[in-house]
C-alpha cells in the first residue's frame, strides 16, 4: 500500500547539549559528570576523544537551525544543559549567560517556524550533584523540580513541548555496570535506586508544570523511554512468549508503568522480590513507591515519547550482557534474516520490531498519541550513507503500517541526529548525522549527506519517496 503521513506529522531531528555543544567551560559553564569523566579517564573512551568542543553548536547554533529550516523540520529536539543554566545544579546560583544562550537558540528555532522540543536532561548531571550521590540519593528529585522551575520561567513562554529526562535506563547504567558517566559499578541496587529518584523528579517536575506553568504556557511533557523490542524465540513456545513479555515489562514497563498505569508493573515487582530474598537480602532492590508517590507518577505524560533503535529475540535463561538485566532471566539472540548490524554493534534494523512494539505500546497503556523522540543509523561517516536511508526508510514505512493498519496513535518522529556528534563512549567512532561534521576542521564544516536529501522529501512529500 502507498501509504502516506498526514500533512499535521511532526517531522523532526534530535540532538543533545554534551555531545553537540562544545563551549565546555565558557561564559560560566559548570562541570558535569561527562566533562569529569573524559578528563580523569580520557582512556575510556574509544577513540580517546571527548566533548570540550564537539560540533562547536554553541558557538555554531545558528548554522544547525539554517540546516533544519532547509530540511523543513517542525521540530527541533535539543537538550539543556543543566551545569550550563545552574553551573553546581544548585539553582540559587544560576548562570544568566547560559540562560541567554538557550534563549537565543529557542527565538532562531521560532524565527524560522521550527517547533523547539527540549529534553531538560540528557546524561550531563552537573558534577557537585554527582558528588552529593547522584540520582541514587533521594534529593536529586529536588534539584530536579527546581532545575525544573527555572526552565519554565526563562523558557515556557516560547516552548510548549518538554521531554524530562532522555531515557531514563540507559542514565542507570551509569550507576550500575559502568556503562556511562558517572561510571559505578553499584549494580542492580545502583540500577533500581537511580530509575526510582528520577521517576520521582520526573513527577515532581510535571506537578509543578501543572500547578504553576500549565494554566498560562499550556504545554505538554513526557519522558523519553528506550528500549529494545523483545521478541519470543519461538513464537510456539509459551514459556518464551511470557520470556519475552518480562523482558519488555522489565525494560519498558519499568518506567512506563509507573506513568501511565500507577506503580512499578506487578511481574517485575514479584520477580525482583523473589530474586531479592533468594539472594538472602533484607529487603528487596526493587525500591517501593509510597502510595503518595503513586498518585505524584500517575499520569505525568501528555504523549508518549519513545526512542527505539533495535529488537532481539528473546528465551529464558542468563544473558551475559551486562545491558540486560540479569533479574528477568532472559537470553537475547538475532534472527539470521534480519540485516546485519552497523558499526554499532548492538544496532541490527529490524523494522518490523518497531510496528510490533508501537502496537504493544498501543495495547498496554490505551494508544496515547506517540512522538518517536529518536530513531536512526550509525555508520562510518560517508556522504553517500545509503544504509541510513535503508534503515530510516524501512523505520518509517513500519510506523505507516502502525499508524493505517493498527491503528496506532503515531504523530511524530524525530530522526537521531541531525549531525555527527561525541557518541558517549565511541566517541567520534560512530556518526549518525543526516549531516557530516569533519571533527579535523577547526570550524567544524557541516556537510549534508545523502540520507538529509532523502529525508528532506519524505518531509516535503509525506511518502517515502527517493
Amino acid at each position: 500500500m502507498d501509504y502516506k503521513f498526514p500533512k499535521e506529522f511532526m517531522f523532526g531531528v534530535s540532538t543533545a547539549s554534551y555531545q553537540i555543544e562544545g563551549g565546555w567551560n565558557e561564559d560560566g559553564k559548570g562541570e558535569n559528570i561527562w566533562d569529569h569523566l573524559v578528563h580523569t579517564s580520557p582512556e575510556l573512551i574509544r577513540d580517546g576523544t571527548n566533548g570540550d568542543i564537539a560540533c562547536n553548536s554553541y558557538h555554531k547554533y545558528n548554522e544547525d537551525v539554517a540546516l533544519a529550516k532547509t530540511l523543513n523540520v517542525k521540530v527541533y529536539r535539543f537538550s539543556i544543559s543543566w551545569a550550563r543554566i545552574a553551573p553546581s545544579g544548585v539553582t540559587n546560583s544560576l548562570n544568566l549567560e547560559g540562560i541567554a544562550y538557550y534563549n537565543r537558540l529557542i527565538d532562531e528555532l521560532i524565527k524560522n517556524d521550527i517547533i523547539p522540543m527540549v529534553t531538560m536532561y540528557h546524561w550531563d548531571l552537573p558534577q557537585y550533584l554527582q558528588d552529593l550521590g547522584g540520582w541514587v540519593n533521594p534529593i536529586m528529585s529536588d534539584y530536579f523540580k527546581e532545575y525544573a522551575r527555572v526552565l519554565f520561567t526563562y523558557f515556557g513562554d516560547r516552548v510548549k513541548w518538554w521531554i524530562t529526562i532522555n531515557e531514563p535506563m540507559e542514565a542507570c547504567k551509569g550507576y550500575s555496570i559502568k556503562a556511562y558517566a558517572p561510571y559505578l559499578n553499584l549494580h542492580n541496587t545502583g540500577y533500581y535506586l537511580a530509575a526510582h529518584t528520577q521517576l520521582i523528579a520526573h513527577g515532581k517536575a510535571y506537578r509543578l508544570y501543572e500547578e504553576m506553568f500549565k494554566p498560562t504556557q499550556q504545554g505538554k511533557i513526557s519522558i523519553s523511554i528506550n528500549g529494545h523490542f523483545f521478541i519470543p524465540k519461538n513464537a510456539e513456545s509459551v514459556d518464551d512468549v511470557k520470556t519475552a513479555e518480562r523482558a519488555n515489562q522489565f525494560e519498558r514497563g519499568w518506567f512506563s508503568h509507573p506513568i501511565f498505569k500507577g506503580d512499578y508493573p506487578p511481574l517485575m515487582r514479584r520477580w525482583v522480590d523473589k530474586k531479592s530474598k533468594e539472594e538472602g537480602r533484607p529487603w528487596s532492590t526493587l525500591p517501593t513507591f509510597t502510595e503518595d508517590e503513586i498518585k505524584l507518577i500517575k499520569g505525568t505524560a501528555d504523549f508518549y515519547a519513545l526512542n527505539h533503535y533495535s529488537s532481539r529475540l528473546v528465551t529464558r535463561g542468563s544473558d551475559s550482557n551486562p545491558h540486560y538485566n540479569p533479574d528477568a532471566e532472559y537470553v537475547t539472540s538475532v534472527d539470521k534474516s534480519w540485516l546485519k548490524p552497523s558499526v554499532a554493534q548492538w544496532l541490527i534494523p529490524v523494522p518490523d520490531g518497531l510496528r510490533q512494539l508501537l502496537i504493544w505500546l498501543k495495547n498496554e497503556y490505551g494508544n496515547p498519541p506517540l512522538i518517536i523522540t529518536e530513531n536512526g543509523y550509525g555508520d562510518n561517516g560517508q556522504l553517500d550513507d545509503l544504509d541510513r536511508i535503508n534503515y530510516i526508510k524501512s523505520h518509517l514505512n513500519a510506523i505507516l503500517q502502525a499508524m493505517h493498519e493498527d491503528n496506532c496513535n503515531v504523530v511524530g518522529f524525530t530522526v537521531w541526529s541531525l549531525l555527527d556528534n561525541f557518541e558517549w563512549m565511541d566517541g567520534f567512532s560512530i556518526h549518525f548525522g543526516l549531516v557530516k561534521v569533519d571533527f579535523n576542521d577547526p570550524k567544524r564544516t557541516r556537510t549534508p549527506k545523502e540520507s538529509y536529501t532523502f529525508f528532506k522529501n519524505v518531509i516535503s512529500t509525506g511518502r517515502l519517496i527517493y
